[in-house]
């Protein structure tokens, strides 16, 4: 089995050269998820690094639906937090190079946390970056959020056999693709 950092290392590229952009309908399975489980508060993430467009998802959730959307924002101490966030409010780049929302946004909790990965399994495993800042976010949040949901967004090319594990990670609930979710 290859270790996470070769895993990592050959998806990120694979990713890469595969990247497309994806239509309104690659986001409709989550859609009806949200709708379905009557989810109000949605943690997205801001794309970067060829990971799937989530600005779209954005755009739909203001325009059809009543949910808060929400960034998250990562302390200088390494936790995370999410602050509210919408497509026409500003942005700051952090000290990681990635887009959060600016301080003085409010904290949400969110009820529904898409969570951006490199790779995933069959199993529901997630293959992050290697910083391990949604795991162990997700790994107090959930203990006192029983009902919140968690779904990876990515493209199918993104699976990955058997993903490595270790006891800090964190299942998904959900895997969204072009093929659908699962």
């Amino acid at each position: 089995m290859l270790s996470k950092e070769k895993v990592r290392k050959k998806i990120l590229l694979l990713r890469k050269k595969k990247y497309f952009l994806v239509s309104e309908d690659f986001f409709k399975p989550l859609v009806s998820l949200i709708k379905k489980k009557r989810k109000k508060s949605i943690s997205l993430y801001y794309p970067s690094n060829y990971e799937v467009d989530t600005i779209k998802l954005f755009g739909i959730l203001r325009s059809k639906t009543k949910i808060t959307t929400s960034l998250p924002i990562i302390s200088s101490q390494g936790y995370m937090r999410f602050l509210k966030w919408g497509l026409s409010e500003p942005l700051k780049v952090n000290s990681y190079g990635f887009l959060e929302p600016t301080e003085n946004m409010k904290i949400v909790n969110p009820d529904l946390i898409v969570v951006p990965l490199v790779a995933f399994d069959k199993f529901h495993n997630r293959l992050g970056y290697g910083k391990g800042y949604y795991d162990r976010f997700l790994g107090k949040y959930l203990k006192k959020n029983k009902n919140t949901l968690t779904i990876g967004i990515a493209f199918s090319f993104q699976k990955y056999k058997k993903i490595p594990t270790s006891k800090f990670d964190i299942k998904l609930d959900y895997i969204l693709t072009e093929k659908g979710i699962f």
